[in-house]
């Protein structure tokens, strides 16, 4: 019990912190300087242009119904951490809206504000979180069709919120700087989570493969292989789970490993390279 109580702390602390970092983001550099940074906060930040609420009463407004349908579609426990998530960004955003802009530079806000958002996102993220929005949509469109590509989908839809709001602010520059700011925030998530190309190989030798198989494609949207093998000392048959996450999905794993079968086996590797369906193509060329 002490065990999985401060599982859940420290699970609470960083999506706390990486929300926060979130919300520092956009309401000390980003809001107050009128660089939408895509997504549902750059919607709610458009439409703060026509209705009296701040910026993270309309994304939490935006992002209810958008959780209720994916607690439909992923259930109440998988989506809880972003539900918290979500919840404790708006609020902070309201809360530090006071405190902004931290600089009148738009270069400057624009790339504070697109690092932080990065930073803030990847320590929500490896607790298998998200901020909701786009990446609900996303996960719920990919349950429906693999091929969807979520890093195009989620290019074309913050640049199509970021040419909205260069209508609606009347303001090219600030459109140009919003741009920056969605750039830099998904070099430093990329650099950060991903490293150079960068995944983890996972072996897994438990009993209760096909249970832990299971969720690795319900939960984590990703593909397994299972491989026969035999146990030298005991001479039993054994089937073992290969498969390949990326870096920020890692921990999300292990969590599914441990919950199934406590007393599994899972071996842990660096892959510096993948070829194939959410990684480099097959004529990538390597390092």
């Amino acid at each position: 019990m002490k065990n999985k109580l401060w599982e859940v702390f420290k699970e609470l602390f960083w999506c706390t912190l990486g929300s926060a970092i979130y919300a520092a983001a956009v309401s000390l550099f980003l809001d107050p300087n009128g660089i939408v940074p895509g997504g549902f906060t750059g919607i709610a930040m458009i439409l703060g242009e026509y209705i009296p609420f701040e910026t993270g009463t309309v994304t939490l407004a935006l992002n209810i119904p958008l959780l209720l349908a994916g607690i439909f579609v992923f259930g109440i426990k998988f989506l809880g951490t972003t539900i918290y998530s979500v919840t404790v960004s708006s609020l902070l955003m309201n809360a530090l809206m006071p405190f902004g802009p931290l600089t009148d530079n738009l270069m400057l806000a624009s790339l504070a504000g697109g690092a932080l958002m990065a930073v803030g996102l990847e320590f929500v993220l490896l607790q298998g979180a998200t901020t909701g929005g786009t990446d609900v949509i996303v996960k719920m469109l990919r349950k429906r069709i693999k091929s969807i590509s979520a890093g195009k989908f989620f290019l074309l839809t913050d640049g199509l919120i970021v040419l909205c709001s260069i209508f609606v602010f009347k303001n090219i520059d600030a459109g140009l700087y919003a741009a920056i700011a969605i750039v830099v925030s998904s070099s430093v998530m990329d650099m950060m989570l991903y490293g150079r190309d960068q995944a983890k190989l996972v072996i897994i030798i438990s009993d209760k493969h096909q249970e832990i198989s299971s969720r690795i494609l319900s939960e984590l949207d990703v593909g397994a292989t299972f491989l026969n093998g035999s146990g030298a000392y005991s001479g039993s048959d054994k089937t073992v789970v290969m498969c390949v996450v990326k870096k920020w999905l890692l921990g999300r794993l292990l969590k599914i490993i441990k919950s199934v079968d406590d007393k599994s086996f899972a071996i842990v590797s660096t892959a510096n390279e993948v070829f194939g369906e959410g990684y480099k193509p097959h004529d990538g060329e390597t390092i």
